[in-house]
């Protein structure tokens, strides 16, 4: 005769409620902040300082983006050596001084430097904005990274760059780059 093993030796009346497992404390439960329900936002955003951030980077339209400004910039422009980059430069119509950066595989190597090659480079053009602002023509730079740029911190990069921005300003900057 078959038995049913659960009949027999699992009951089926409940249990008594149990006290609570959690031991009350004065403080409450630290670990997990409870989430208040808030209703949704109404009106203007909340500044987190990211719009803070933003306001300190490069806008969209100082960036260049396609193969043929950069292109445009490597024939038409002037090529001015330094030790942790090459820059090359070229005027523009449209009033404001734009960028490119490329840090090569060749040049620089593995993923991760040519990543940090181009912030260096990146952050040097966006902290000497002062000393381009001070050229009256405005440019299109390509900042071609070096091998040397890994070796040191933003201060000399950054030195160098302003030195070849104010030789730009002076006139007595480069030579052709083609």
């Amino acid at each position: 005769m078959e038995s049913n093993y659960a009949e027999e030796n699992i009951s089926t009346e409940q249990s008594q409620t149990r006290q609570k497992a959690r031991l009350s404390r004065q403080d409450g439960d630290q670990e997990r902040p409870g989430r208040p329900e808030t209703s949704p936002r109404q009106g203007p955003e909340a500044s987190d300082g990211s719009a803070l951030l933003k306001s300190f980077g490069l806008p969209k339209e100082a960036r260049l983006a396609k193969r043929a400004e950069f292109l445009r910039v490597y024939e038409q422009g002037f090529r001015i050596e330094g030790r942790f980059m090459t820059v090359f430069i070229s005027p523009n119509d449209r009033g404001i001084q734009r960028v490119g950066i490329t840090a090569t595989k060749k040049a620089i190597g593995k993923a991760h430097d040519r990543n940090r090659a181009k912030r260096l480079l990146r952050e040097t053009f966006r902290l000497s904005r002062a000393e381009l602002d001070t050229i009256s023509t405005k440019y299109d730079w390509v900042l071609n990274a070096r091998r040397s740029i890994l070796r040191v911190k933003l201060e000399k990069p950054l030195a160098e760059f302003r030195e070849i921005a104010a030789r730009v300003a002076s006139g007595t900057a480069a030579t052709r780059a083609s």
